[in-house]
């Protein structure tokens, strides 16, 4: 029997996490909709960070679990800085603008493309049939919000500048700190991540809650199901697994974020959307064939 890595008591298994990460994953735009109407989005980020990092921390410290130091520490706070507070900060804002929850999660979803592009960083080889699953999930990401396109240049830039931070942020976590516990690094990058996006709210928006039901509900899920659940998994399969295979489950979440906002926010489910996720879900196996 294969040993657990370090930081995990019962991991899930292999083949269930990445689809379990899909879900959770896309339901945080869903969760973030009510949010940044009861509060501007920087603060929503800011509750979000702060306790998910405390709970986080606390059950690290209750579980005995070890702390990064030294440049292992700077590093981990640096990759979440990217890929919490830059990524999310500028995704909800676009979300507060009014950008489809979809339209986020497509450019989002692109990030397997500018992944695999740096994968000479990581020195990842890729393979042919890799980049044509990356084609392919590339296609079903652009089919599955087809229909929901509404662009602003303003929200195209914040989109982008949310891309960034979540491949980059990827790519310098698998470089600098691979095997880092999924407890206390996860709880380290939130924790750094929240004075980080407190500040820029304290300056560029007006911190006020217009609806505490609201509020308080989004920002329980965001921190339960997308900050600890969501990012826990996906530490752990990037301990696992390359950058690259492990961006592509990304080209997925578009149309799942289209099926929970049919589902639960009552929005429309366009007939390409169902085709994207099957795109989606070719692209992905195709991406992640290991040949023998």
């Amino acid at each position: 029997m294969t040993p657990a890595r370090p930081g995990l008591s019962a991991p899930p298994p292999a083949a269930l996490a990445p689809s379990l990460f899909v879900v959770l994953w896309s339901s945080a735009f869903i969760a973030g909709i009510p949010g940044v109407e009861a509060a501007p989005p920087l603060l929503l980020m800011f509750a979000r960070f702060a306790a998910a990092g405390t709970l986080l921390a606390a059950y690290a410290l209750i579980t005995r679990a070890p702390w990064p130091r030294g440049r292992a520490l700077a590093h981990i706070a640096v990759s979440g800085l990217l890929m919490q507070a830059v990524q999310f900060g500028s995704f909800y804002t676009v979300l507060d603008m009014g950008f489809p929850a979809a339209v986020i999660s497509l450019v989002q979803g692109l990030s397997p493309i500018v992944v695999a592009l740096a994968a000479r960083f990581l020195g990842e080889p890729v393979t042919g049939r890799q980049w044509l699953g990356f084609a392919l999930g590339a296609s079903g990401v652009l089919l599955a919000v087809a229909d929901r396109v509404s662009l602003s240049a303003w929200g195209v830039v914040l989109c982008l500048v949310g891309l960034a931070g979540l491949t980059t942020g990827t790519l310098y976590q698998k470089r600098f700190v691979p095997a880092m516990d999924v407890r206390t690094g996860t709880a380290t990058q939130l924790l750094a991540s929240a004075p980080a996006v407190g500040l820029v709210c304290l300056v560029v928006e007006t911190p006020r809650v217009s609806d505490w039901t609201a509020f308080g509900g989004s920002v329980a899920w965001m921190v339960l199901v997308n900050s600890i659940a969501a990012f826990i998994l996906l530490n752990t399969m990037l301990a696992r697994s390359s950058a690259s295979r492990v961006s592509t489950v990304f080209f997925l979440t578009p149309a799942v974020t289209a099926v929970l906002a049919w589902l639960l926010a009552g929005q429309s489910l366009h007939p390409l959307a169902v085709v994207g996720l099957a795109l989606g879900g070719a692209g992905v196996l195709l991406a992640n064939h290991r040949p023998r």
